[in-house]
């Protein structure tokens, strides 16, 4: 990941919820920084109206787009014109397509062509050819409010999109062999950037775990970890193996 990483971030605002924006916008900030904010739709449509002060609290541009005809979604051409026209411009490097519509593959995949960067936002429907298009794609379920609280316990509740299946125990094991060295073990961030590769929607918080290294210690009669000093530093490395 770049630190200074300029993103592009384009929403789809006729498929997205308003009540998902103000963690999105927090999200985007660990990959980059937005510097082009803007969100599509027909903002004459009362249903759009509640958008108002969020727009407003996160510095995002709406941009107007009527719906010429019936049955036809002028808002992905508007936002897919605008997306080459900022390529173009050379200003982002990186860019970040919120929607949950398969519309936006082309684009994703033209914008990786070009060697940009490319994060996909949107809901678990989600249809898979978009989510393989982009570097990374981050479910919107995961990214929780205060508000979605426990009552009992106070503490956020944890959205599980998926359990843990023999099928994610197996990329998990394949990605720690193809990383490993000769003695089998593998640096846990590399472990983590080729599962990404192979499936850019994997996510440990998609099983309830805010971080990789978590997920792994819950599978310890799959995986052995190894913390390793560092020279000239107090912190530790984190290295996994297959058992």
């Amino acid at each position: 990941m770049i630190k200074d990483t300029k993103i592009a971030v384009l929403i789809d605002g006729d498929n997205i919820p308003s009540k998902y924006i103000s963690e999105m916008m927090e999200e985007i900030t660990k990959y980059g920084t937005p510097t082009i904010k803007r969100i599509y739709g027909d903002w004459t449509k009362p249903h759009l109206s509640k958008w108002k002060n969020i727009l407003l609290e996160n510095a995002i541009t709406p941009i107007q787009q009527y719906g010429y005809t019936t049955g036809k979604n002028a808002t992905d051409s508007a936002m897919i014109i605008d997306a080459m026209d900022i390529l173009y411009t050379e200003k982002v490097n990186g860019f970040c397509l919120v929607s949950s519509d398969s519309d936006f593959t082309k684009l994703a995949t033209r914008l990786r062509e070009a060697g940009i960067v490319v994060y996909g936002m949107g809901e678990k429907k989600t249809p898979n050819p978009f989510i393989v298009a982009c570097d990374k794609f981050i479910y919107l379920e995961i990214l929780k409010t205060d508000s979605d609280k426990d009552d009992k316990t106070g503490k956020k509740k944890k959205e599980n999109l998926y359990n843990i299946t023999p099928k994610v125990i197996r990329l998990l094991k394949n990605s720690v062999a193809d990383a490993a060295d000769d003695d089998g073990w593998a640096f846990l961030g590399d472990v983590g950037s080729l599962i990404l590769k192979k499936q850019p929607n994997f996510d440990s918080r998609n099983f309830g775990f805010e971080k990789l290294t978590p997920l792994f210690k819950s599978l310890e009669t799959h995986f052995r970890l190894e913390q390793r000093d560092q020279s000239n530093t107090r912190f530790k490395l984190i290295y996994v193996k297959n058992t």
